[in-house]
């Protein structure tokens, strides 16, 4: 199976995908190959934040739309959203051919300072590490619980499938510290969606990813 057509071009790398529930109701459309166009509405406002950077430093277009029980809290719409963005990554990537797989970064946002490593191996992991102890209690913006960072990646990790490290190596403000995890997370993913003009086929020795 190849990438690209017989003229040579390569196939569009889109996806669009909606899920509804009695919690939330999400719409995403994303394009690998963009440059960071974004338009991102998911009704919680830091989120909106992180996801805008995601979109802008990884270069894929992304359009989201979310509504749901935010009244009772923004877990369910912040989770189904990164389930959502997870599931469309994973068919926008299609066989995987000609990508480099890999990537890697370590972004700074002033006094804070985050790694994130990708394989785009088909086999969903993640793994967190280095946030300060409280971080998960603070409420950034007022409404966004700092716990929720983690389980995002987590979401989307699993959705994706795909291996993800990310580890705080330094940060005190939380809204720095959640910003540069995604920012580290969006140039990492850049990396790894980007096609590889070396590369013949799946990177893979099994064949498949």
């Amino acid at each position: 199976m190849t990438d690209q057509s017989p003229t040579g071009t390569r196939a569009p790398r889109r996806a669009s995908l909606e899920r509804r529930t009695s919690e939330s109701s999400v719409s995403v459309e994303i394009d690998l190959d963009g440059t960071g166009v974004n338009d991102i509405d998911t009704s919680v406002p830091f989120y909106d934040h992180m996801l805008t950077a995601l979109s802008k430093h990884s270069l894929i277009d992304m359009r989201i739309r979310a509504t749901g029980d935010t009244h009772i809290d923004v877990h369910h719409t912040v989770e189904d959203t990164a389930i959502v963005l997870g599931d469309a990554l994973r068919q926008a990537l299609g066989d995987k051919a000609g990508i480099r797989r890999f990537g890697e970064a370590t972004v700074p946002l002033d006094e804070a300072l985050a790694n994130a490593v990708v394989d785009i191996s088909g086999r969903p992991y993640a793994v967190h590490t280095g946030e300060p102890e409280g971080q998960q209690y603070h409420l950034i913006g007022g409404h966004f619980t700092g716990s929720m960072v983690q389980h995002v990646f987590e979401s989307l990790a699993h959705h994706a499938g795909i291996c993800l490290h990310i580890t705080l190596l330094a940060g005190r403000d939380p809204h720095h510290i959640a910003e540069a995890q995604f920012k580290a997370l969006a140039r990492a993913l850049r990396q790894a969606v980007e096609p590889d003009p070396r590369v013949s086929g799946v990177p893979s020795t099994k064949g498949a990813l």
